[in-house]
């Protein structure tokens, strides 16, 4: 992408910001010392109007001269229980936490975006909300702002969020409308059966038989419940159960996650999970039950939003597959009409391959000022 000269000029201080940000991630709802360093940053700035929500969230206004809509920008605050293995200068000073998913350049983009509006006055139309929300990684922060009334409190009418994503190359804006990122939730089953001693296991019923009978059925959910046109995905990747070797378990817990691109795939895989997980513990003489932590909703983008954005990327502009990945952007977007879009941070030659969530994941601060760029002139794109 080509970046325009006084959208340029703000890298030296958003580098600055990332990699301060960098250096102190934070854990969902705990993030005090991020909020703290955002603010102060807005404030230098010349930003009149900030609002603090949610003990760690940030909301800053602005109102233009030039008539228009009120616009919300997006940004999560919030790190990952990840110890980092970059290597970097910067690296974080929190052991164990890492904002390894980029919400650290989220954040500087936002900060770079706010900068850009305080000393471009006439670059506001209507009125812009920028939105320092906590907790993305859970338990999922915007519906907390929703439910403390922030939408409507600033009568928010559309809102934009991006990604930093390494599947796409530097420069790239990439988007799709309608579902890119999917729905999910959390299953915990619990398989409960009747302890015995190993050489008397008929004087019991087997909880760990069960479950791997559980398990290998609920897997048939994806090929035989749902149309082949249909993308879902059900994974178990934590089990606990048993007490020795030679005691016959008397209960199993297994944890998982599901993810759906549509809510009549998710609705019927709940269906699905609950009816198996009963039935067939049923079979082994135990008793299955099942828990959901139904989470985020489809990151479902506005077809006119996504027309907007492809206008202004041009050539950067490219073609996003939908991604079984969660964001609870989607949350808002239940609200009003939404755009979430990725920006391309993949290099190659610097190794900046891996993958959200890796200990290893870098990217160069050169790319935020694309994001920055998309923000600025989605503000009239939004409006005509």
């Amino acid at each position: 992408m080509n970046i325009e000269p006084n959208i340029q000029a703000l890298l030296p201080e958003v580098t600055e910001f990332r990699r301060a940000l960098h250096q102190i991630p934070e854990l969902g709802l705990q993030e005090f010392q991020t909020a703290a360093y955002l603010k102060e940053k807005l404030i230098s700035f010349g930003v009149k109007e900030i609002h603090e929500v949610l003990d760690t969230a940030l909301i800053a206004v602005f109102e233009g001269d030039r008539p228009g809509k009120t616009i919300a920008f997006r940004t999560d605050i919030d790190g990952l229980p990840v110890t980092e293995e970059t290597g970097a200068a910067f690296a974080s000073h929190h052991l164990g936490k890492m904002h390894a998913c980029g919400h650290d350049g989220h954040m500087a983009t936002l900060l770079g975006f706010a900068k850009y509006l305080a000393e471009h006055p006439e670059a506001v139309r209507g009125k812009i909300v920028l939105i320092f929300q906590p907790a993305e990684e859970g338990p999922g922060g915007a519906q907390l702002l929703i439910d403390a009334g922030v939408l409507a409190r600033f009568g928010v009418e559309k809102i934009v969020g991006l990604h930093l994503f390494p599947e796409f190359e530097e420069g790239k804006i990439a988007c799709r409308k309608g579902g890119m990122m999917a729905r999910n939730g959390e299953v915990t089953l619990t398989i409960t059966g009747q302890s015995a001693h190993g050489a008397q296991p008929q004087q019991g019923s087997d909880a760990i038989l069960a479950a791997a009978a559980v398990i290998q059925g609920l897997h048939t959910i994806i090929s035989r419940n749902l149309s082949p046109l249909d993308s879902a995905v059900l994974t178990f990747g934590d089990i606990h159960g048993g007490e020795a070797m030679n005691i016959i378990a008397g209960k199993v817990v297994i944890n998982g996650t599901m993810r759906a691109f549509s809510d009549e795939v998710y609705d019927r895989m709940v269906e699905r999970i609950e009816t198996l997980t009963s039935e067939i513990a049923k079979g082994y003489g135990c008793v299955g039950t099942v828990d959901f932590n139904h989470m985020y909703r489809v990151v479902d983008n506005d077809p006119e939003m996504v027309d907007d954005l492809k206008k202004i990327a041009g050539d950067s502009y490219v073609e996003s597959a939908p991604y079984l990945l969660a964001e609870d952007f989607s949350m808002y977007q239940q609200v009003v009409p939404g755009l979430f879009f990725f920006v391309g941070i993949r290099n190659e030659e610097k190794g900046y391959t891996y993958p959200l969530h890796s200990g290893k994941m870098q990217f160069d601060e050169k790319n935020l000022l694309g994001g920055i760029q998309c923000y600025v002139k989605l503000i009239d794109a939004l409006n005509d």
